[in-house]
């Protein structure tokens, strides 16, 4: 009824110019759980295919190395953007932003913006690679941040050995 009230007085037009881009995009991402899960598995299925192109493309003469890592970048962005689906884009900036996964996002997206630009500003090949280990490195960084005491637990390994 507060609805009916505000669209006949006229105050609804006026929220509706009052949004933040924010609450537009999560307006925006109100689906169903079933179109959730498709546009999971898709954009996972093309960051895992663009992952594995690029090493594919690896191979070949003066170009492959450039084709490579920008392919594989892209495919870790599609991978990263395929948890938005399940969570909603809000939810996951939230999370990334979380004082227990600001660090690791940090890493994670300085490496990705890094190894573009080793590539096509700097060109120099060999610090593009370094960035994709960096890249590897601190996405599985990342990714252990969502399961509880994991990283805790390599920390601990990784003391043990060192030891």
């Amino acid at each position: 009824m507060d609805k009916l009230k505000s669209v006949l007085s006229g105050e609804e037009a006026a929220r509706k110019d009052d949004k933040t881009v924010l609450e537009t995009v999560n307006e925006a991402s109100t689906l169903g759980w079933g179109t959730r899960m498709k546009g999971f598995v898709a954009c996972f299925v093309v960051g895992g295919a663009c992952a594995l192109l690029g090493v594919c493309l690896l191979f070949l003469p003066r170009i492959g190395i450039t084709l490579f890592i920008v392919f594989y970048t892209f495919g870790n962005l599609c991978t990263i953007c395929s948890t938005m689906f399940l969570m909603g884009p809000m939810k996951q900036l939230k999370r990334m932003c979380d004082k227990t996964r600001a660090l690791a996002t940090a890493l994670m997206l300085t490496c990705l913006v890094l190894t573009l630009c080793a590539v096509f500003w700097w060109k120099n090949f060999g610090l593009a690679l370094l960035f994709v280990i960096l890249q590897v490195l601190s996405f599985a960084w990342y990714s252990l941040s969502y399961i509880p005491f994991m990283r805790d637990a390599i920390l601990k390994m990784f003391a043990v050995c060192v030891r």
